[in-house]
């Protein structure tokens, strides 16, 4: 039994280690293209202006309603 797990050791001695650096780098790659991609998306002024046009559209509905509000509450005074 020992010759095996040695013929495997032996078989597998610079394979091995050749494919593990290979798929570490790999992952290496990915997670730095993952990082810098959430990074540019942060400085990105897209969320920003979408955020801004959100406050925008949610002033501009309530609008109408204030108007509404303000109708009735003269009305009442009367």
């Amino acid at each position: 039994m020992n010759n095996q797990y040695v013929r495997r050791e032996v078989f597998c001695g610079n394979t091995c280690h050749e494919l593990k650096r290979f798929w570490e780098r790999e992952i290496g790659k990915q997670t730095y293209y993952r990082e810098y991609e959430e990074y540019r998306l942060g400085r990105s002024a897209l969320r920003k202006l979408r955020e801004e046009w959100r406050q925008r559209l949610e002033a501009k509905l309530r609008l109408p309603n204030n108007l509404d509000e303000t109708e009735k509450r003269a009305n009442v005074g009367r």
